[in-house]
């Protein structure tokens, strides 16, 4: 494990746990993780240039994240604050972590409310601690949310339990969470941190070109759910048949009939 980097005046905790892992943790728990301006430009920073296999973002100690700080409102000028938040690249920080090329993991260990959800929710692979609650409130607090945060959603879950989420607005479990499409596994919360590191360990044994280049077919499918353009096709096929001429796929051959670990090059 790699000494811990103090990001974003420490909100936020960058560290390695295992090898070719990164992990960010937000650590803002004064204000239940909520997701202030600092913590969202370092986050948007901080992915675009890492180059892990696989990248953890989880909170620190029992609290994931509360969402965005609506702390950063400003009560005497409320629309002034408002439209500072639709202008705020909040979306850079999911951007960012939507295009990060390999594999990300979130680690739910508390409450995901709000934003902290979208942010987990972008992430490809989601585990959640027993206990957990997750919501989206905007119904509560007379937001109208981003259609590109609802298509995330929708993406996960479907259609009907985003209408669920967004419409009603009451937390779900966990285990809801989990029937619903919003997390992959649910872990007692003891476990969550050892199971999410060797799952991303795992993944980060993998070929890098697979990873990438899965990761980039599914993002496209999800990008054109009913018909490829034909140009995109085009790419896609191409992706696929470059792996052929890789060194690594022979490097994966040998080392499947040879039952060892592939030495991956990455090309």
């Amino acid at each position: 494990m790699s000494p811990t980097q103090e990001l974003a005046s420490g909100k936020l905790l960058l560290d390695e746990p295992a090898e070719r892992v990164a992990r960010l943790r937000i650590s803002n728990p004064a204000k239940r993780g909520a997701l202030d301006h600092e913590i969202l430009d370092t986050l948007a920073e901080t992915v675009a240039h890492l180059d892990a296999r696989c990248l953890i973002v989880t909170g620190d100690g029992h609290v994931f994240s509360a969402g965005y700080d609506i702390g950063n409102f400003d009560d005497g000028n409320f629309e002034e604050a408002a439209e500072k938040l639709v202008a705020h690249p909040f979306t850079a920080a999911i951007e960012a972590l939507d295009a990060y090329p390999y594999p990300t993991l979130a680690a739910v260990n508390g409450h995901a409310i709000g934003g902290g959800l979208e942010l987990a929710v972008t992430c490809d692979i989601r585990l959640a601690a027993s206990g957990v609650r997750m919501g989206m409130p905007p119904a509560k607090i007379g937001l109208i949310y981003s259609h590109t945060g609802l298509k995330k959603f929708i993406d996960a879950c479907g259609v009907a339990n985003t209408n669920e989420l967004f419409h009603v607005g009451r937390n779900v479990d966990a285990e809801r969470g989990r029937q619903m499409g919003l997390v992959n596994q649910v872990l007692e919360p003891e476990e969550l941190e050892r199971a999410s590191v060797e799952m991303a360990a795992e993944i980060a044994r993998n070929a890098p070109l697979s990873l990438a280049g899965n990761k980039r077919v599914i993002r496209t499918l999800r990008d054109y759910p009913t018909r490829l353009p034909a140009e995109v096709e085009r790419q896609l096929v191409e992706l696929r048949e470059s792996c052929f001429r890789s060194e690594d796929f022979r490097e994966g051959i040998r080392a499947f009939a040879e039952k060892r670990q592939a030495d991956w090059k990455g090309r």
